[in-house]
């Protein structure tokens, strides 16, 4: 794996330190959240911030796969969410 030349390739090392730190909280709210909806956001969050890292990641090893990997994820959580969205409008009925 090259670096990009010039400040896009630094843009791109800060933008990975900053995704690491947001997954860490992102993981640490999803294990430790105290409520399903918690743990529900914290999904979907971490789910949005690994296509951003998909997508950071295809700058940097300059492979084109990457950016379909990332719209294919961010399809199926924007599924994933639908449904536990509506488990937890069921759950909050009864």
């Amino acid at each position: 794996m090259t670096l990009p030349p010039g400040p896009l390739g630094a843009a791109a090392l800060l933008g990975l330190a900053c995704l690491v730190a947001a997954v860490a909280c992102a993981a640490w709210r999803l294990l430790a959240g105290p409520t399903l909806a918690d743990r529900v956001v914290a999904l979907d969050l971490l789910s949005g911030l690994l296509v951003v890292f998909l997508l950071v990641f295809r700058i940097l090893t300059g492979e084109a796969a990457y950016v379909f990997v990332a719209l294919g994820l961010a399809l199926i959580a924007f599924l994933a969410t639908v449904a536990f969205a509506g488990l937890l409008g069921r759950r909050d009925d009864d």
